[in-house]
């Protein structure tokens, strides 16, 4: 899939590159003409994502324009080192903590590593003189929102819970930084649900242990690893009383990406997008329309409500589309088709 905005053979850092949306996003950047340097401490993806990333983009073992170091947000010693070893453009910032449920757990860990890592991050590229970088944000800033679909000025409301506040606390950070020295260029990306996978099967999302995201739990259900899916709530003010979210193909969400690095290119100070579809639906919404393209029936039973989890969050998508010329391609039969092909490629996920 090409992409029309800037490019060249620059050379893009993806930190936390062999996860989820990561290497998604690396494929098409690979497809795109750019070179990319993938940082991940494989805490939550596998190395073997590296090969499926050749595989799909056709390239060898060999070919330097894809480059893997194994290491953390954390460690300077592992940053400087890759900008000392290559000439990066500019950095697509998604290695991070990312459950929900874990962050209202264990929220110390979730501040130390989100936070510091992407200071860490910030301090090394400005050593090294590289001031382009686009962040992965979340919805989650927006916290509560009494109007939807939600716009990029909306007031951004305390989010209900600590993953969600360390996503807020680094777009604060990131507009200090430029209000600081506004020769960066940032983008701030805050993206609704990503679901889906590759159409080849080759990747997609692989959870450790008991999925946190509603699609991989319902394909794990569909194969037979569980028996059942827990729906959190039927009481919420929805149509269905189960939560509305904004699901987005991750191969959109990856484009989207792609288009943001054209903002890169010049100067264009700090922008900030949503990356959604513009349409909400519910969690039995994905239940019926997964069992619906594919065949399958999928048994939920309902629960008690998740901390931190609100009722209805969905994306006005226009800006993106108005300034970068994105919107996204494909349907939620899509979601669900390509979720489900993945999963039957892997039933035990990548091994």
């Amino acid at each position: 899939m090409n992409i029309n905005v800037n490019k060249s053979k620059e050379t893009i850092l993806v930190t936390g590159g062999t996860g989820f949306i990561g290497s998604h996003t690396v494929v098409l950047l690979i497809e795109n003409g750019y070179n990319v340097c993938i940082l991940d401490n494989l805490s939550n993806s596998k190395i073997q994502v590296l090969d499926r990333i050749r595989t799909i983009t056709n390239l060898d073992k060999n070919d330097e324009r894809l480059k893997f170091y194994k290491g953390d947000i954390l460690d300077k010693i592992i940053l400087n080192k890759i900008f000392k070893e290559n000439k990066i453009f500019g950095v697509i910032h998604f290695a991070g903590l990312k459950a929900v449920g874990e962050s209202c757990i264990i929220p110390l860990k979730y501040y130390d590593n989100n936070i510091s890592g992407t200071v860490n991050l910030l301090e090394v590229m400005k050593e090294n003189n590289v001031k382009n970088i686009i962040f992965s944000s979340s919805a989650t800033v927006y916290g509560e929102q009494s109007v939807q679909p939600i716009k990029e000025d909306a007031k951004l409301n305390e989010p209900t819970n600590p993953y969600g506040k360390t996503k807020l606390f680094i777009e604060y950070i990131l507009k200090d930084l430029y209000s600081s020295d506004n020769t960066w260029n940032i983008v701030l990306l805050r993206y609704f649900n990503p679901i889906g996978a590759h159409k080849s099967g080759l990747i997609g999302e692989d959870p450790n242990g008991i999925p946190n995201n509603l699609m991989p739990y319902v394909t794990q259900v569909a194969i037979g690893k569980r028996s059942h899916l827990n729906v959190f709530g039927n009481d919420y003010d929805t149509p269905d009383g189960t939560g509305v979210r904004d699901y987005i193909h991750v191969c959109d969400l990856a484009r989207g990406h792609v288009y943001a690095l054209g903002r890169l290119f010049g100067n264009h100070g700090l922008d900030i997008y949503n990356l959604g579809t513009g349409h909400g639906y519910s969690v039995l919404d994905i239940v019926k329309t997964f069992s619906k393209v594919n065949n399958i029936n999928i048994p939920y039973e309902i629960t008690s409500r998740r901390s931190g989890d609100i009722a209805t969050c969905y994306a006005d998508p226009s800006k993106a589309y108005q300034e970068m010329g994105f919107k996204c391609e494909l349907t939620l039969e899509d979601m669900c088709r390509d979720s489900w092909n993945y999963q039957k490629k892997n039933p035990n996920g990548i091994e």
